[in-house]
């Protein structure tokens, strides 16, 4: 293969890893603010939850109120019962505590399905901080994992950056000058495999006596639509496959 094509494809690769690392680092801060946003949701999830748990808490207290003054009122009815003097005095007194203890009835009632929600409430709530606890972990380790493939991918582009310095100053000029023009066309790739007559990035065929001299991989050829440099991998023959059948016996 041509010296200079060889280093170029080396190259390649090269700024493809580079490329591919950067824009990994480069897309940390919104993979960082998307874990924050999933710890946040739970953080909410764990609030809300305690905020329905202190309503409910707070709807029982002003129910026990509410039942402690009908009681007082019953008591003093009752008082009142004892010191009447007439039946119409009685009636009506006793209709006020009938109309008083239906309502500690209703409210006692109301007590209890509070209650009863209550214990719903603390499940969810304790659901809601289970999950906050598992995103924390979950949390922690992506951020690890990620602390550590940010190294891996700084050091790794300070051997890009001195492995393509040593190619770079091996190269002919003039390769090197068209190979960092073509890659700032397009997007930062310069070389392309030709396969089957057809560049493998653009997908344009190429002409035949193009595609010859590209398959033998001595020259610079570039495509003749999106001039990219192009190369030749050669096709591998199967190893042939073992006889398998009995020998006659000598």
């Amino acid at each position: 293969m041509n010296a200079d094509l060889e280093r170029l494809i080396a190259l390649q690769k090269l700024d493809n890893t580079a490329d591919a690392a950067r824009k990994q680092l480069a897309s940390e801060p919104e993979h960082e603010r998307a874990l924050e946003a999933r710890l946040e949701a739970a953080r909410q999830e764990v609030a809300a939850a305690k905020d329905r748990v202190a309503a409910n808490k707070s709807a029982r207290a002003a129910l026990e109120k509410d039942v402690a003054v009908q009681q007082g009122r019953l008591s003093k009815f009752r008082e009142q019962a004892m010191a009447v003097k007439t039946n119409q005095e009685y009636h009506a007194i006793q209709h006020e505590i009938t109309f008083a203890q239906t309502e500690v009835k209703k409210i006692e009632d109301s007590i209890l399905e509070r209650m009863v929600e209550s214990d719903d409430l603390t499940a969810s709530l304790k659901a809601a901080e289970g999950k906050l606890a598992a995103e924390t972990k979950a949390v922690d380790a992506d951020r690890k994992t990620m602390k550590a493939a940010h190294g891996e991918m700084e050091a790794a582009l300070e051997r890009i950056v001195a492995e393509r310095s040593s190619l770079v100053g091996s190269l002919d000029k003039q390769v090197l000058t068209t190979f960092e023009a073509v890659s700032r066309k397009r997007n930062g790739v310069a070389v392309a495999e030709a396969r089957d007559g057809i560049c493998t990035i653009c997908h344009v065929r190429l002409r035949p006596q193009v595609f010859n001299t590209v398959r033998r991989n001595e020259e610079i050829v570039q495509c003749d639509s999106c001039n990219r440099i192009l190369f030749f991998v050669p096709v591998k023959a199967a190893a042939p496959a073992a006889d398998a059948s009995p020998q006659p016996a000598s």
